[in-house]
């Protein structure tokens, strides 16, 4: 059912699944799968882990992933670029085909190869399209996190945007820039009180500022994960015994859940096992919960503390012709 302007309830979708790992293709045909069931199980929005398509890189902090000139991790990151998702050439079609067949909206964690950045450096993006198939807003990770830097470049402000769904207003970020003060108070100035975070996978991770974040902002948070397991690694990839000789057991374990506006568990974690969550909000609580506390609004004091945002899309150069 498409969520109309007025509509005060939403289902919402956790695809809490593996990767097909450093397959991009498999990878969103299993995205559009799990896209399918969620619609049938009637959900106005489906959420996917960080970095899904086509993968976290598991590898670097277990191969020297620092080790300059390295040739196992030159090979390995030349790989990750070619299965990188590159959004002007149309690689997530299919998936607005999907959405707006199926009227579903989707947050969908990416490794983004930006062309406006020359195609060859990699960004961690969350990827919102709508239930009419159009892409909202790519938001590119602002500060990749420790060893990610080695192989993810630093985003910008672009994606800081929020959408609305029903009387909804939805934002997101991506795992440890949740834990940023500004971000969610840039989302919060829009309005949001709908908020999705989405993480590689570990309930150490979500358990915590799940509730916190819902507490804070007195509204919905959505923790979506995926999952990471030695048995993902198939051996037809690039260094194949490398990676399975470095792995852990299971690298990602969930983690998926929602918490109230008022902090408390409308779905606790989910661990170990893929799965689709689903949890029915209704906009009245965020109401409710405004009422003793509103970061931008009566709670605020602009006069004192303003906070200045540049949504810019950066790029090193522009062509006047």
């Amino acid at each position: 059912m498409n969520a109309k302007q007025d509509k005060t309830t939403l289902r919402v979708g956790l695809a809490q699944i593996a990767p097909v790992w450093l397959r991009r293709d498999a990878t969103i045909d299993k995205v559009i799968t799990w896209m399918d069931r969620a619609a049938s199980d009637g959900c106005d929005l489906v959420a996917f882990g960080e970095a899904l398509v086509p993968g976290y890189p598991f590898w670097v902090e277990r191969t020297d992933g620092a080790k300059f000139e390295s040739s196992l991790q030159k090979s390995l990151y030349a790989h990750y670029v070619r299965e990188a998702v590159r959004i002007e050439a149309g690689d997530l079609d299919s998936v607005r085909r999907t959405a707006r067949d199926r009227k579903i909206a989707v947050y969908l964690g990416v490794i983004e190869r930006a062309t406006n950045r020359g195609g060859h450096s990699l960004y961690c993006s969350m990827v919102y399209i709508d239930q009419q198939g159009d892409i909202g807003s790519v938001h590119r990770k602002l500060m990749p996190t420790h060893e990610e830097r080695l192989v993810w470049a630093i985003g910008d402000g672009n994606g800081l945007r929020t959408h609305r769904l029903g009387a909804f207003t939805l934002g997101g970020l991506n795992c440890w820039e949740n834990w940023l003060p500004l971000p969610r108070a840039a989302l919060y100035a829009q309005g949001e009180d709908l908020h999705v975070a989405i993480w590689p996978g570990n309930v150490r991770n979500t358990e915590d500022i799940t509730r916190f974040m819902a507490l804070e902002g007195r509204s919905f948070a959505v923790s979506v994960c995926g999952l990471m397991r030695e048995q993902d690694i198939d051996s037809s990839l690039p260094h194949a015994d490398v990676l399975l000789a470095s792995a852990d057991t299971t690298m990602a374990n969930g983690g998926s859940c929602v918490a109230s506006p008022c902090g408390g568990w409308l779905l606790e974690p989910l661990v170990g096992e893929e799965s689709l969550g689903i949890v029915d909000v209704d906009h009245g609580s965020v109401l409710e919960e405004r009422h003793s506390l509103d970061v931008v609004g009566h709670y605020s004091r602009p006069d004192v503390t303003r906070l200045v945002v540049n949504r810019k899309r950066q790029t090193t150069a522009e062509f006047s012709d």
